[in-house]
Parts: structure tokens; C-alpha cells; sequence
């Protein structure tokens, strides 16, 4: 990519082109999370701490591991090659976890571990590459709030398909390892789909970044640390992010053993994340008035108040469980627009300070906080599980459970998540949204 002049508006067919990489990191971010803990639990037979452990291992090495792709990619300068390769090696690889060459004996768990490990590590070298595009895209303020609200809407659409037709594909497929199988072959076509759309989509882009890096990755970190935005952001974020796994990651179990209706996972994944689709315009005029922090707070509060309304709503008939999940929706699409919008506004302010390119290692940082934040969601999940007796089964169907077992189900996909996303409101108080919106040239 060349160096620009000065700021302009992002073309359309950029904005799409972009936003399109969001079927990949929506697609891998998802269905693990959503599939790959009952996979283990209910197919393979693995013990639920067990299991909860094999999930975290992969996602501890990208936590080591993001912040050394991020400052390759700074290295190389141009990112698209990154994101063409990675995305398509993703592909192959994520439809090899759930090969299961294996069966349900004893080198299923480990098999999978493995091949999410390798999966972890293409993906590092696509996410962290892609989420660092936006600040070298446009050095706007309020731009980078566009990018990401077409960015946000192609994730909730990612999302959509990925997490409410992977379960289905299963069912449809026969269930079990054979219908795993189908699954992962199917996820797998669809992160080809983003791969190419964004690596075409932005081939015109222009790049706004200084030619020059930090001369080692030590330095950058060192400039990662002191960035007190950044830091108020990561954390905060990192907390979020693992309650909304906690969530994700609770989605079957809430399906099978709450609601306990045929298809119940599937209506739950839409009534998630389809109003997403519908409130964006919302959420980009609300960030105009409110500013970004103010938004997230709000975001994170409708999201959090809609955890806590699920357990009265159990009581009720499905269609308000469905209609509270909504709620909780629209909550976690402001989330996902304002904290990827507030990212590239650190990386842009300290770019101006510094004048040398490490997007990268900032992403790297980022990214790394964010998938430690979602493996340790699915953890949580799982010691819930393992604390309240949950049985696991291998023949690929949940097993009957204690009400000491369901309560915990209920209680891992409502209570936990809600305070978690309520923790990280504590420290984005501090975040100087207004002092960030009169950088140097975002006009």
C-alpha cells in the first residue's frame, strides 16, 4: 500500500471490501467458542475441566504469540499478503479440528488441541494484520467509526451464519462426528469467502503509516505500556470479552437443558445477533451525540441488565427468552462498534506522537488481550459445569442432568456474564474520549 495525503473519506469499496475480512474473524471468533467445548463434552467424551482446559491451551500461545505477528506484519509494511495467506492456510486447518481422525479414544482430546493450536497460530497472522488496517486507512475521527459500523455489520452477519448454521449443519448432517465433520468443512468455505473478499476488496486501499518501525519489538511494547488510553481500553475490553464468551460458550448447554427446545441453539444465535443488523444506523448516530466512551457505556449497560433479565425470562415461554436475547444483542453490537473504533485512536495518537508505524504490535497487544479474554470464557464456562455436577456423554447427545447441573447452566449464561461486562465499565471511566477526538489531523 502507498502513502496518502491528507484525510478523505473511505470509499464504498474499501468500507465493503474491509468489512468483508470480518466472515473470517467472526466465523473463527464464534463457532469454537460456541461448538467446541459441547464437542469435546458431549462427542468425545472429555471430562468438562478437562475439556475447558484443552480449549484454553491454544488461546494462551496467541495470547504469547499476537504481539510477535504483530511486529512482522510492521515489518513487512504491506498487509494484505498476510491476510490472503493466513486466512486461506485458516481454512484448511479450522476444518481439521473437527476431523476427529480419532474417533471418541483417548488421542481425540489432544488431536484437537493440536490442530487449534495450528489454527490459532494462521489466525493471529489474519487478525492481527487486519485489525490494525483502520488506523492507516483513514485518519479520521469520526471515519473510523464508519469503517467499523460497516465493519461491526458484516461481523453481526458473520456471526449469524456462522453461529446459528453451524449447530444446524450438525443436526442436519447426522449429528456427531460425522456431522461435526460437515460443520467444519462448511466454516471452513466461509473463511475462504472473507479471505478473498477483503484481500480484493482492498487492493485500492492507500495507507496513511509512517514507513519507519520502532527499531525492535521490546521498544514497541515499551510504547504499548505507556499509552495510558490504550491501556484503560485493553482492559476493559479484555473483561468484556470474556464475559461475552462465558456467554457464547454457554449457548448449547442454555439451548439443550433451559429452554429445551428442537432448534433451540439456532433461534437463540438469531435473535443475538439479527437485531445487530437492524440497530447499527442507531449506534452511529448515538456515537455522534454521546461520544465513543459514553456509547460503549451504554452499550455495555443494555447488555449487562439483559443477562440479568434472562433468568425471570426462563420462566416464561421461549419467545421471551428469544426477545430478551435480543435485547442483549443490540447491547453487544455497540459494544463491538465503539471499542473497535476507539482502538485505531490510540494507535492514531501515538503514530503522530511517534511518527514511526506499529499498528502491528499495537493489535498484536490488542488481540492477544481480547483472545485471552475469550478463552477464558469457555473456562469459566466449564468450571460452572464441573462445580455443579454436570455429567459429560459420548454418543454425540447431551446427557440427562442433575438441577443442581442446570442451575449451573443458567447461572454460567446470565449471572457470570452480566458481572463481567459490568467489571470492565469500572475502568473505562477513565478513558479521555474527548482528548482522543482532537488529535492533530482528524479534521
Amino acid at each position: 500500500m502507498t502513502v496518502a495525503g491528507p484525510s478523505a473519506g473511505v470509499p464504498r469499496r474499501t468500507l465493503a471490501g474491509y468489512a468483508l475480512g470480518s466472515l473470517v474473524t467472526g466465523a473463527f471468533g464464534t463457532v469454537p467458542g460456541l461448538l467446541l467445548l459441547p464437542y469435546l463434552t458431549d462427542t468425545l467424551g472429555v471430562a468438562a475441566g478437562v475439556a475447558g482446559l484443552l480449549v484454553l491451551l491454544p488461546k494462551a500461545w496467541d495470547v504469547l504469540f499476537n504481539p510477535v505477528a504483530g511486529r512482522i506484519s510492521d515489518r513487512r509494511g504491506d498487509r494484505r499478503p498476510f491476510l490472503l495467506g493466513a486466512g486461506l492456510l485458516l481454512a484448511v486447518l479450522f476444518t481439521l479440528i473437527f476431523a476427529g481422525p480419532f474417533g471418541t479414544g483417548a488421542a481425540a482430546g489432544p488431536y484437537v488441541t493440536i490442530a487449534f493450536l495450528a489454527a490459532a497460530t494462521a489466525y493471529a497472522f489474519f487478525q492481527v494484520p487486519y485489525v490494525a488496517m483502520p488506523a492507516e486507512l483513514t485518519d479520521g475521527y469520526a471515519e473510523r467509526t464508519r469503517l467499523m459500523t460497516w465493519r461491526v455489520a458484516v461481523l453481526a452477519l458473520a456471526i449469524l451464519i456462522s453461529g446459528a448454521l453451524a449447530p444446524l449443519v450438525v443436526e442436519q448432517t447426522g449429528g456427531g462426528l460425522t456431522g461435526h465433520r460437515w460443520s467444519g468443512a462448511f466454516v471452513g468455505a466461509l473463511i475462504v469467502v472473507g479471505t478473498l473478499g477483503v484481500f480484493l476488496g482492498t487492493r485500492k486501499a492507500s495507507s496513511r503509516a509512517p514507513e519507519q518501525t520502532e527499531p525492535s519489538l521490546r521498544a514497541q511494547l515499551r510504547l504499548v505500556a505507556a499509552s495510558g488510553p490504550f491501556r484503560v481500553l485493553l482492559l476493559c475490553w479484555v473483561i468484556q470479552a470474556a464475559g461475552i464468551a462465558t456467554m457464547l460458550a454457554g449457548v448449547q448447554y442454555f439451548a439443550d437443558h433451559i429452554v429445551a427446545r428442537d432448534g433451540a441453539a439456532t433461534f437463540l444465535f438469531a435473535a443475538f445477533v439479527g437485531p445487530a443488523l437492524l440497530v447499527m444506523p442507531l449506534w452511529t448516530r448515538t456515537g455522534t451525540r454521546l461520544g465513543k466512551r459514553r456509547s460503549l457505556i451504554a452499550a455495555s449497560l443494555l447488555y449487562a441488565v439483559g443477562a440479568l433479565l434472562l433468568i425471570p425470562a426462563t420462566a416464561g415461554p421461549p419467545v421471551m427468552v428469544y426477545l430478551v436475547t435480543a435485547l442483549i444483542g443490540v447491547g453487544y453490537a455497540g459494544q463491538q462498534v465503539f471499542a473497535m473504533a476507539m482502538l485505531p485512536d490510540c494507535i492514531a495518537r501515538e503514530t503522530e506522537r511517534t511518527g514511526r508505524r506499529q499498528a502491528g504490535v499495537f493489535t498484536g497487544v490488542w488481540t492477544a488481550g481480547e483472545t485471552f479474554g475469550l478463552a477464558l470464557g469457555p473456562g469459566l464456562y466449564a468450571a460452572v459445569l464441573q462445580i455443579s455436577g454436570y455429567v459429560s456423554s459420548s454418543t454425540g447427545e447431551a446427557a440427562a442432568q442433575s438441577s443442581t447441573a442446570r442451575l449451573g447452566v443458567l447461572l454460567g449464561f446470565t449471572i457470570v456474564p452480566a458481572v463481567l461486562v459490568a467489571a470492565g465499565l469500572m475502568l473505562i471511566r477513565r478513558y479521555p474520549d474527548d482528548a482522543l477526538s482532537r488529535q492533530p489531523g482528524t479534521g
